[in-house]
């Protein structure tokens, strides 16, 4: 049985299946999601850490600016920039450094040329004297700019020394610079938790990173918006942010502050988020699916306990057996109780139907016991009546009335014989179970009928294999005896009809069969008609044993004057007969006997050529102990 084979399987397989659906869609949606999200919030987070790195820096960049602002307008540096004496400015220079803790302290006269210079080397002060930005800041003007260094950026603020608000004098510049290098880098990845890199001119001069990773940085300075970059077994996401150096928003110089921010780390945490919620779903799948399938047993269990119910009252015929109906369960389906209760009405109805029809049966059965009896009964009485008014004559001879005492003695036989037979038909069978040789009950059988009936010779053809059966044997006898004094009868009445005629001409009818089996009735149909007569020897009534490992069958066939196709079908009915002072209970006893046992009769026959009788019986018996017929 496949799975779609059921509804229960049907059920089942369709809740889990959308359960899986619907579970499979939700957390794919909830995965895409989360990982858009995901990405949508380290990109912020990148982005908003750029915007704090470029204020960290400017306020730095004030701070200096105005500290620079606060030295340049002290009269002591003012008067040692007057003196234009490098040794004096050197040593005031290197106090104004400490205080600051800059990178670079640089002060140059009106003329440009350099006074002191603290914190820096002698390349770097030449490279900030040159610089045009200090011309400009002779002229009144403060200016930003920024260096390469071998470790990092040197952003340097310049501003005017000088003298007087309305027309100052101008005596020169200070220079503070201080480096973007490692360790700035460093305290910003403190606040923003990102790696920060510093380069220019394509090239990292500082950054928080190895400096293996620098040339893989390298190739970020140079890119428009946030990129991917991997280093070492590590993605990062990279926004590069230009240095501005100005109000206006000039760029010095092509100086480059590189964010990264750790993508590997993201994707480790949505690599958890996927984890669990593909546990998440396959504990929801299975939950669906052991859900599913109380659902579906839920539905079809009740279902099943019908189809159960009804199978059995098909095989049996019980119709006292009912569905157990249970009331007031919450998870008892509605529709599985009302089939239940329809069906347990049904077989009410169909009870009491049978019940009236069974009770019909009894009146007709009765009329027609009441008209065998009347017929049956009548004669002999009217025989007795009339030798007894034979006897009451006087001078009647002693032969006339021993035969009138003979006469009154054989329908007293007759009567003793229908009663007899109306008993054994209607009381219950009691079979007695023994182990019986078949063929040996045939021999008997045979004899007792030859008894009954003298006639034609009974032709043996029996089995040698036939094995002992476990059966009832004087009841199994009766009935085997019933049928041949019937094959008797037949032959002699056969034998009648071709001495009336002169001559025999079988025809070629077509062959009926009728099967008895069961308490269902009979069962018509065409069977092969027995065989031609083929030569004068050939047996009139014969007797056939054979067996197999289940079954053991006898066949008793004869070439009588056969039953009419109209009444085949009632040759097992009570009551039903064509012979003259018969009862017709000799078969409906047969059939009863050998169905009592577990076994079919069945009866082929065609008109004017013979009828053949055929019992199976099981080698182990299946009789009741009490069987009505």
């Amino acid at each position: 049985m496949t799975l779609l084979s059921s509804l229960r399987g049907r059920i089942f397989l369709a809740s889990a299946l959308l359960a899986v659906f619907s579970i499979g869609v939700a957390i794919y949606l909830v995965s895409v999601r989360v990982t858009n999200e995901a990405e949508r919030a380290l990109q912020r987070e990148i982005l908003s850490t750029g915007a704090l790195v470029d204020q960290l820096r400017e306020t730095r960049t004030q701070t200096f600016t105005v500290m620079a602002r606060l030295i340049a307008d002290l009269p002591k540096l003012k008067a040692a920039v007057e003196t234009n004496d490098p040794p004096t400015v050197q040593d005031i220079a290197l106090g104004y450094q400490q205080q600051l803790n800059s990178n670079l302290l640089l002060i140059r006269n009106a003329s440009g040329q350099v006074l002191a210079t603290v914190g820096s080397s002698p390349r770097t002060a030449i490279m900030v004297a040159d610089e045009p930005v200090v011309r400009e800041t002779l002229g009144g003007r403060e200016r930003i700019s920024l260096l390469p260094q071998a470790d990092g950026i040197l952003q340097v603020v310049t501003v005017p020394i000088a003298i007087g608000l309305t027309q100052p004098q101008m005596l020169g510049t200070l220079s503070v610079g201080f480096l973007l290098d490692d360790a700035f880098a460093r305290q910003l990845k403190e606040i923003t938790g990102s790696d920060i890199a510093f380069g220019m001119s394509g090239r990292i001069l500082a950054a928080t990173r190895p400096r293996e990773d620098y040339a893989a940085l390298a190739d970020r300075l140079h890119t428009n918006g946030i990129s991917v970059a991997r280093l070492g077994a590590q993605e990062y996401l990279a926004l590069p942010r230009p240095l501005a150096l100005a109000e206006g928003g000039a760029t010095g110089g092509g100086a480059v502050a590189l964010i990264l921010r750790s993508r590997s780390e993201q994707l480790r945490l949505l690599q958890a988020i996927h984890t669990g919620l593909a546990a998440t779903a396959v504990f929801a799948v299975l939950l669906a699916t052991l859900l599913s399938f109380a659902v579906a047993r839920t539905i079809t269990r009740p279902l099943a306990a019908i189809t159960d119910v009804m199978r059995e009252v098909a095989a049996t015929g019980d119709l006292t057996r009912k569905i157990a109906v249970r009331e007031g369960s919450r998870w008892e389906d509605e529709d599985a109780r009302l089939l239940a209760t329809t069906f347990n009405t049904l077989t009410d109805s169909i009870a009491r139907f049978q019940r009236e029809v069974s009770q019909k049966e009894r009146l007709s059965s009765l009329g027609r016991l009441s008209t065998v009896i009347a017929h049956e009964i009548r004669n002999p009485l009217m025989i007795i009546k009339a030798s007894l008014h034979t006897l009451r004559r006087a001078g009647v001879s002693p032969g006339a009335i021993g035969d009138a005492v003979a006469d009154i003695d054989e329908e007293v036989v007759r009567l003793n014989r229908i009663v007899n037979e109306v008993l054994d038909f209607a009381r219950p069978i009691r079979f007695e179970l023994a182990p019986t040789d078949v063929n040996a009950l045939c021999r008997e059988s045979v004899a007792a009928s030859q008894a009954a009936v003298p006639g034609a010779a009974v032709h043996f053809d029996l089995d040698p294999a036939a094995p002992i059966v476990s059966t009832d044997p004087e009841r199994l006898r009766l009935a085997l005896v019933n049928m041949l004094v019937n094959a008797g009868h037949a032959v002699n009445g056969a034998s009648a009809q071709r001495q009336a005629q002169g001559r025999h001409e079988p025809g070629r009818e077509t062959d009926v069969k009728v099967t008895a089996s069961g308490r269902h009735g009979v069962v018509v149909g065409v069977v092969p008609a027995p065989p031609e007569v083929s030569s004068p020897t050939e047996p009139l009534i014969s007797l056939t044993t054979h067996a197999n490992a289940s079954r053991a069958t006898i066949v008793i066939a004869d070439r009588g004057v056969g039953i009419d196709a109209a009444d085949l079908p009632r040759v097992f009915d009570p009551y039903f007969t064509t012979k003259r002072g018969g009862t017709g209970l000799g078969l409906a006893i047969a059939k009863n006997i050998v169905e009592g046992l577990g076994g079919t009769i069945t009866v082929a026959s065609t008109p004017g050529r013979g009828t053949e009788i055929r019992i199976d019986l099981p080698t182990t018996s299946v009789a009741g102990v009490d069987r009505r017929a």
